[in-house]
Formats: C-alpha cells, sequence, structure tokens
C-alpha cells in the first residue's frame, strides 16, 4: 500500500497540473485526475514501460475528461480568485476581461494539436520536454 502512496504523492501534481490546463477547473481537474489513478491501479499490468509513467497517467486522465466532459469543455473559462478579483478596480476587471476573451478567441481558432500544445504550456504550466513526451515528440 506504501507503493500506491508513493505513486499518488509524486504523480499526482503532475496529472492535476496536466487536467487544469485542459479544463481550467479546479474541481474536474480533482476529481478527474483521481478517477485516473483508480483507473490506472486497476489497469497496472497495461502499462508497458514505452513512456514515463506520468505520461501513461496524464493520457488516461485526457481520455477520461474527454469522454467525461466532451471535447468543447477544455475551453472553459478560467475559475478567478475571489481575493485578486477584490483588489482590482472596475477598469482593471474590464481591461482583464477583454484580454481574456481576445485570447480565447485566438485559442478557440486554433487547429489541434496546437490548441492543447498551447494550454499545456501556458495554463497547465508543462516544460518543453513534457508536452513533447505527452505527444511522443521531440522538443
Amino acid at each position: 500500500m506504501e507503493n500506491v502512496e508513493e505513486l499518488y504523492r509524486d504523480y499526482f501534481p503532475v496529472v492535476y497540473k496536466y487536467m487544469l490546463s485542459l479544463c481550467h477547473n479546479k474541481e474536474i481537474a480533482e476529481d478527474v485526475a483521481q478517477e485516473s489513478f483508480l483507473k490506472a491501479l486497476k489497469n497496472i499490468d497495461q502499462f508497458q514501460g514505452h513512456s514515463k509513467f506520468e505520461s501513461w497517467l496524464c493520457q488516461i486522465a485526457k481520455n477520461t475528461y474527454f469522454k467525461q466532459y466532451g471535447k468543447d469543455k477544455h475551453l472553459a473559462p478560467l475559475e478567478e480568485d475571489q481575493e485578486k478579483n477584490r483588489s482590482e478596480n472596475t477598469e482593471a476587471k474590464l481591461i482583464q476581461k477583454e484580454s481574456a476573451f481576445a485570447i480565447y478567441r485566438v485559442l478557440h481558432r486554433l487547429e489541434e494539436p496546437y490548441k492543447e500544445v498551447f494550454s499545456m504550456r501556458m495554463f497547465g504550466e508543462l516544460s518543453f520536454a513534457e508536452v513533447a513526451e505527452l505527444f511522443g515528440k521531440t522538443e
């Protein structure tokens, strides 16, 4: 049981960040990451070691997310940080909202896999090496 706890402790942050980069919703990202670990543990014998364990987990998470929430939900609005919003004035909020909408408009027009790569890199804070590995490509 200690090995399961170690795996969870070591890899949950990676899977959670990846999911957050796809859905921009903390609750969904956490739920999908947890469910992905359950699926991975049930199917651990299918892990063949051709990729890193974290890449395998992220692929399970991605499939779980798209199966449960649909492909269109990965562009859901970013969750607002309530404390930050309290301190901003109305003009700053309007500028921020307009800027975010402009970014989402551009992202919406991107084709896959560019849209997903951008989201993983910017919102999920994955390194170029991590993104490349998930896609089976070089940096």
